[in-house]
């Protein structure tokens, strides 16, 4: 009679058996283990081995049921392991019956279903606002606490939300993942590409409900309503005046320093405007387009012609109230204005003295800088003042005028000196 041939692990094809038959052998080892611990507790009562492989079965079968086996993590219901399998499966059972747009969970539905209904039954208690889900309004609760609990680690900037964070960082990182499709412009927010889109597209979705003008911008639409509504809120704290935007108040400001950042690269000279400087830089261009029907001379831009027409045509179109003096341009109006109202708004930095504008500050200033940009081409010597450059010259005009009165006698007496002398020695006729 053989020997009885020794146990072994049932082979199988199927790879489902085989994994019931590991998880088996497993559980038992694991069992084993238990069953020694629980035995060697001094001073403890050792539980049965059939209670102890009760318990023991309970708890482990209770875990693996409620663990993912995708990604390892567990779940204290069944319910929320079925629920996050399908963010591995893709899965997505329930739909809105208004736009058709699937969600994995029944809640998510519910909160975006609000879309449609409009409901926002999450209210501020400090201000009235109303939101649509609780962590929008947790979130909205930090602008009146003042809590900001995410902080940049490179400038110290806090934030309320993590997003915007987020989005912060791509200025110490440089990073601009949203690129243009149409010039290859790019943006480091999404937002700033799609409005950014609408130069290409021509896109204008802001209307004036007062004048029907559109706009790319809803921040654009906001400052042109301040014409219908007059509202002016940023206001000069040097002479009064007030401005519908930030810019133009900074704009201004410049007026009261006389400050004037932008400089042309051919000559020098600095502006205020940047339109100005854009305007100025004609100056410098050879071609000169526009010309003048009635007396041929030439300019390099249309409003420069225009300007120039008004010697022709005699037309003084701005007139003060004042004292019913005419000007051919809004601008010598509204300085001659400062006559009447006394506004002196450019003042020097040196002595305080004001001017009414800004050309009069600049040459004065030069009193105390001692700067003399206008030379002589004929002599050399320099003028702080252009007007006094142009008096200078008329020395040298007389001069030459001067020089060419002399060197005209001279000729007409040596011409006169030579007739008389070809005279002379003619011979005289005979007799």
């Amino acid at each position: 009679m053989s020997d009885p041939e020794p146990c072994r692990m049932k082979h199988t094809e199927d790879p489902e058996e085989q994994r019931d038959l590991m998880e088996e052998s497993e559980e038992s080892e694991e069992l084993s283990e238990v069953e020694e611990e629980h035995h060697v507790q001094p001073g403890g009562k050792p539980l049965s081995r059939s209670k102890t492989k009760k318990t023991f079965l309970k708890k482990r079968r209770a875990k693996k049921s409620t663990t993912c086996t995708q990604c390892g993590k567990s779940f204290t219901r069944k319910q929320s392991l079925d629920r996050h399998m399908r963010i591995h499966t893709g899965e997505k059972p329930f739909s809105c019956d208004q736009c058709g747009k699937s969600f994995t969970i029944k809640h998510d539905l519910d909160v975006h279903m609000r879309v449609h209904t409009g409901e926002k039954p999450f209210t501020c208690n400090q201000c009235g606002n109303s939101f649509s889900q609780s962590s929008n309004l947790n979130v909205h609760m930090r602008i009146h606490t003042g809590e900001k609990p995410f902080s940049c680690d490179q400038c110290g900037k806090s934030f309320t939300i993590k997003h915007v964070l987020d989005v912060h960082m791509r200025v110490h990182t440089e990073e601009k993942p949203f690129t243009c499709n149409q010039c290859g412009n790019s943006f480091s927010q999404l937002a700033h590409l799609n409005v950014h889109m609408r130069i290409h597209t021509g896109e204008k979705p802001f209307s004036c409900d007062q004048c029907g003008k559109s706009f790319s911008h809803s921040s654009s639409l906001n400052v042109h309503m301040m014409i219908h509504t007059g509202e002016k809120p940023h206001v000069c704290h040097q002479c009064g005046k007030s401005f519908t935007r930030s810019e133009t108040i900074k704009e201004h400001m410049r007026v009261h320093t006389g400050e004037k950042p932008l400089s042309c690269n051919q000559c020098g000279k600095t502006f205020l405007y940047a339109s100005n400087l854009k305007t100025h830089l004609a100056v410098h261009m050879k071609e000169k387009p526009h010309s003048c029907s009635v007396c041929g001379k030439s300019f390099s831009l249309q409003i420069y012609l225009q300007r120039h027409q008004r010697v022709h045509t005699g037309v003084r179109e701005y007139m003060c109230f004042e004292c019913e003096k005419t000007f051919t341009t809004a601008n010598s109006l509204k300085l001659h204005q400062r006559i009447h109202t006394g506004e002196k708004p450019y003042n020097c930095s040196h002595c305080d003295k004001r001017f009414s504008q800004s050309s009069n500050l600049k040459s004065h200033e030069r009193i105390h800088t001692g700067e003399k940009p206008h030379m002589c081409d004929q002599c050399g010597k320099s003028f702080s003042i252009k007007t006094h450059l142009k008096l200078h010259l008329k020395i040298h005009t007389v001069e030459k005028q001067h020089h060419l009165s002399l060197k005209s006698n001279r000729t007409a007496r040596k011409h006169l000196e030579g007739e008389d002398g070809e005279n002379a020695s003619d011979p005289q006729p005979a007799e």
